[in-house]
């Protein structure tokens, strides 16, 4: 894998180069070299090298250090705001929350049997099997698809995901605007979901947990698009129904979406 450290517009890992976006380029802050530590940690367990390249050699030898002396940047704790990506609303990423959504159908059968499941384990299928379909894009390999993914709680990549995987193509501005069609959002605490003994910090995802999450000691909420909600009334769900939301979309499109939903769990 290559990390390749520039003025990206955001942080993302496609065709085996991790582009790794800084919240200040060209400074590069503890937290960031934290996360530079736990990938070349986390590839290296998978038996994967790992190329770091940056045109900028202050930044260089500040990666290069952090190599060395892993113990001074670990203990690094999570900024409120991260600044890599501004796409959102908010212009960062915000950190109280971890949100997984999921499709309608996904959504119904994660409520029905009351976990949130790898993709390994709700597809019944190996890691190798599902790095090999044509929708894994991004060619991740196959120990991700071990792993439940969670994005922060103001992100819209999760709701972009889904409209890729409903439409079977990445989705166009008409797509996440005017014929944009949410997913339903789990939102789970922070230190909820890094106290989970299968948790992972790889240094890439926000978060991710593997094989399988327990709803019922785990969820802070689930946000369902009210349009749906007379399909989600008819499952029975004993043990969080007081945690599910119905929450009408008359936004714009899937930024004004995303900031909707996050300032609704907000007030909870």
């Amino acid at each position: 894998m290559i990390v390749n450290i520039a003025k990206h517009e955001c942080t993302i890992i496609w065709d085996n180069v991790y582009y790794f976006a800084l919240s200040d380029f060209p400074n590069i802050s503890n937290w960031e070299l934290k996360k530079l530590i736990l990938f070349v940690e986390y590839e290296k367990k998978h038996n994967r090298k790992t190329q770091i390249i940056c045109e900028n050699i202050n930044i260089m030898n500040s990666v290069n250090n952090a190599l060395i002396n892993p113990e001074l940047y670990l203990c690094e704790e999570v900024p409120k705001k991260i600044t890599e990506c501004t796409a959102c609303k908010q212009k960062c990423c915000l950190t109280e929350f971890f949100c997984h959504t999921a499709s309608v159908e996904n959504a119904k059968s994660i409520l029905k049997c009351g976990k949130l499941l790898s993709a390994v384990n709700a597809r019944n299928m190996t890691g190798s099997e599902l790095s090999k379909e044509p929708r894994n894009a991004a060619i991740d390999p196959a120990d991700f698809f071990d792993y439940i993914m969670f994005a922060w709680g103001n992100c819209q990549a999760g709701d972009r995901l889904v409209m890729e995987r409903l439409l079977g193509r990445g989705p166009n501005e008409n797509d996440l605007s005017i014929d944009f069609k949410p997913g339903i959002r789990f939102y789970f605490k922070y230190n909820t979901i890094v106290s989970q003994i299968n948790y992972v910090n790889d240094g890439y995802h926000p978060a991710k947990v593997k094989n399988e999450l327990i709803l019922s000691d785990n969820l802070f909420c689930c946000i369902i698009p009210k349009n749906y909600e007379k399909i989600f009334s008819k499952i029975i769900i004993p043990n969080y129904h007081n945690k599910i939301y119905f929450l009408e979309n008359n936004c714009k499109d899937i930024w004004d979406w995303s900031e909707k939903v996050y300032n609704f769990v907000c007030k909870l």
